[in-house]
């Protein structure tokens, strides 16, 4: 992406009193504290979901790296590097933090000022500062620090940073950089006749091959806009003074490097990269070769309103402030991999540079989350990163041979269920994205729902569909298989009901690219999960290979080992793609809609994990649109709101702020691989969304308020509209639906 082009883009001035622009209204500190939403407190069960997984991104749309305030030093496993309730800062981070997940940083680094004694250990160099000094945007950050008494201000750009210090003080002023390898492996090297600091951070593994080396590192190439009056590098916080290097030797050793300098004010400007040091200096001297830190600030201002603004809203602040924070965290993974030239590693075990030639290539896909919602709405808004999305998947698996399922810091995982690259594909193809090889795509999707992986080694690295051989055997995972080559183990209903949707969507990719014979018996397939749904109890219930139900079964029950993150009676409704047919295999409309009725009335419902997502949708399948008109508003104001609290489960690459801007536009995709969106009840009184095609499409509610959430009546395009769905066809044209809003149920 060129910034420099996106810095003319937008004329309005940073601080002008003319009409607030998108980003204005963002809080990227949204869901980066414990959850404070009443139906989180229902849900205490939730784990990580109740902790605040969320770290505000500075940068822009998708970036390489992001820069965040860092009060957690650490790399591991669920511990991001900002808690909001943390009360001291030891620096301002460059992260590769997937926001809201329960999985982990890397390849990332830390600069931090300070002034009087140099003082190099990661928590005792914390300062306090206080919150009435901080402005959080999405392209600038800003706070003073009370040890020092030091102004830091930060901004970003895709692969390059830009921070500046204000040191108040006549003293010794530093600044410390900190590679943040847990494996003792960070490298630094100082260039002081550059005025420049150099280094890198391996990147290791988790869930599949855990503390194996992912094969690529963070590298960063630091410059200062002065000299240096004194530097060093420090091991283990013994600090060695005009030394110019320090490596890790892999024994949890801690390695940085200090700059001392005789300005108060310090300019600081860091090119990242994933291939090589040249690689960082090339990102750094394209995105940001001057010292202007402003001209910085407003590009990635302009960046931020160009993407927010592809949606236009009419409410009031509040309102605005929850659906451009919810727009802006759906825009921050996957992120891009490439350097500016194009170059990128290889993945997995695949060790060779490559060059993306017409795209960027993407990584860290929280898949199992995304498919639902993110990449839905970047199809819906942005073809063009869709399509360099689905070309890197393409390229991920030429390089791995299979198809990745959940693939993060650019390697295989079997981290979550399902199948869902498959999904995110296949929707992007049945709604018109061009610009990726879906011929190459087919022939992996392919592979991974036909082909066993009987390589036990690559199987066991993440590659192939987990327990596929059953699946194919019994039409169904049974209880017997206990999936142990995969982080979750069992939850085998679940995978069955997740392998049946991936194979519709695939199925419809097949029709489309006329492979009668695929498609004929991945749409039988597609009904397999009427096998793991007892109609005598209407529940989703664990299976023997035999054919009969396991008898102790709660279908309440959170802790189902054949469930994923759920109960059984949430994932009775994971069918969006026959839903009509999950109807009468339970009975009918009446009892569809009491067992419905059940989850929401008598709390089972638990928007904070995603396999609910969909639920509130689904009324309109049974003849009762108006209680997910009714339901939509309950879950936006009882699950989210503009505190850092407000986010009631774990973010996930975005999930749950996506199905925020998809519900309160009005619609949501309950199927993904079909162009059809579900109709709920719009939030604003107007939605315009600014297509890329050039056209708009509006929805205006009349009558809108928190009182009246019910449809009573429907015009498209001045012509009577009786759907409970629009299709992306119909959004595409451009065009304006009009809705009569009322207190009264439209019956």
């Amino acid at each position: 992406m060129n910034y420099k082009k996106i810095l003319f883009a937008l004329l309005l001035p940073l601080g002008s009193v003319a009409q607030k622009q998108p980003a204005d209204y963002v809080n990227p500190l949204i869901g980066s504290a414990p959850s404070t939403t009443e139906s989180a407190k229902k849900h205490s069960e939730a784990g990580s979901e109740m902790k605040g997984q969320i770290v505000p991104a500075i940068g822009v749309p998708q970036g390489m790296t992001s820069w965040t305030p860092q009060t957690r030093a650490t790399e591991l496993k669920c511990i991001p590097p900002f808690y909001y309730n943390d009360t001291k800062i030891q620096g301002f981070r460059g992260t590769h933090w997937m926001n809201g997940s329960c999985v982990q940083d890397y390849g990332s680094v830390t600069i931090m000022p300070m002034s009087g004694k140099l003082n190099v250990n990661t928590t005792d160099r914390g300062s306090d500062f206080d919150r009435k000094t901080e402005t959080v945007k999405p392209s600038y950050y800003q706070v003073t620090l009370k040890k020092g008494n030091i102004k830091a201000e930060m901004t970003a750009l895709s692969r390059a940073g830009f921070l500046q210090f204000n040191f108040s003080q006549n003293q010794e002023n530093y600044i410390v950089v900190e590679p943040n390898s847990d494996e003792g492996e960070g490298f630094v090297e100082i260039h002081p006749e550059k005025n420049e600091i150099v280094g890198y951070n391996p990147v290791h593994r988790i869930y599949q091959g855990v503390g194996k080396p992912a094969g690529f590192s963070g590298y960063f190439v630091i410059q200062f806009d002065q000299t240096f009056t004194d530097f060093g590098v420090w091991k283990n916080n013994e600090i060695n003074n005009k030394v110019t290097k320090a490596q890790g030797n892999g024994q949890k050793q801690t390695v940085g490097a200090y700059a001392q300098f005789g300005n108060k004010l310090v300019k600081v400007r860091i090119g990242t990269s994933f291939t090589s040091l040249e690689g960082a200096r090339k990102n750094l001297e394209g995105e940001i070769n001057h010292w202007d830190f402003s001209k910085t600030r407003q590009a990635s201002n302009n960046a931020w309103n160009k993407a927010l603004g592809k949606i236009e809203v009419k409410g009031s602040d509040y309102d605005k402030t929850l659906f451009y924070s919810a727009l802006y965290h759906a825009k921050l993974t996957p992120r891009v991999f490439s350097d500016i030239d194009g170059t990128y590693t290889g993945f997995a075990d695949d060790d060779n540079i490559y060059q993306a030639k017409g795209f960027d290539y993407y990584e860290d896909y929280n898949l199992w989350d995304t498919y639902r919602a993110v990449h839905p709405l970047h199809t819906l808004l942005e073809p063009k990163i869709t399509a360099d999305m689905m070309q890197s998947l393409v390229k991920k698996a030429e390089q791995g041979t299979w198809l990745p399922i959940f693939p993060c810091w650019n390697n295989y995982t079997a981290a979550m269920i399902g199948d869902h690259a498959t999904a995110a594909i296949g929707d992007a193809y049945i709604k018109g994205i061009k610009g990726f090889d879906i011929k190459t795509a087919y022939q992996f999707m392919r592979k991974n729902a036909f082909e066993v992986n009987t390589d036990q080694k690559s199987y066991e690295e993440g590659k192939g569909r987990r327990a596929l051989a059953s699946y194919l055997q019994y039409n169904y995972i049974p209880l017997e298989d206990s999936v142990w080559q995969a982080f979750h183990k069992r939850e085998q209903v679940s995978r069955t009901l997740e392998y049946a949707y991936d194979d519709f969507v695939l199925a419809q990719v097949a029709k489309k690219l006329g492979e009668k014979a695929d498609y004929e018996a991945l749409m039988k397939r597609s009904k397999n999960y009427q096998n793991v749904i007892d109609p005598q109890t209407g529940y989703a219930r664990g299976r023997y290979a035999n054919g009969t139900w396991i008898k102790t079964f709660d279908p309440f029950a959170q802790r189902s080992s054949f469930i994923t993150e759920g109960s059984p009676a949430q994932y009775t409704f994971y069918v969006p793609q026959d839903v009509e047919g999950l109807i009468k295999h339970i009975g009918g409309e009446k009892c569809f809609i009491e067992k419905l009725d059940t989850l929401f009335d008598q709390g089972y419902y638990w928007h904070g994990n995603e396999p609910n997502n969909q639920i509130v949708y689904l009324y309109p399948f049974a003849n009762q649109a108006w209680k997910t008109q009714e339901k939509v508003r309950q879950i936006i104001r009882e699950e989210y709101d503009i505190s850092a609290g407000g986010m009631s489960g774990n973010e996930d690459g975005g999930q749950m702020s996506a199905w925020l801007v998809f519900s309160m536009m009005g619609y949501y995709p309950v199927c993904p691989g079909t162009p059809n969106y579900i109709i709920g009840s719009p939030t604003f009184e107007e939605t315009t969304l600014n297509l890329p095609n050039g056209k708009t499409f509006k929805i205006i509610a009349k009558g809108n308020s928190a009182k009246t959430p019910y449809i009573q009546s429907a015009t498209l395009n001045g012509k009577p509209f009786t759907q409970n769905f629009l299709t992306h066809q119909q959004i595409m044209a451009g065009g304006i639906l009009d809705l009569k809003m009322s207190s009264h149920k439209s019956l």
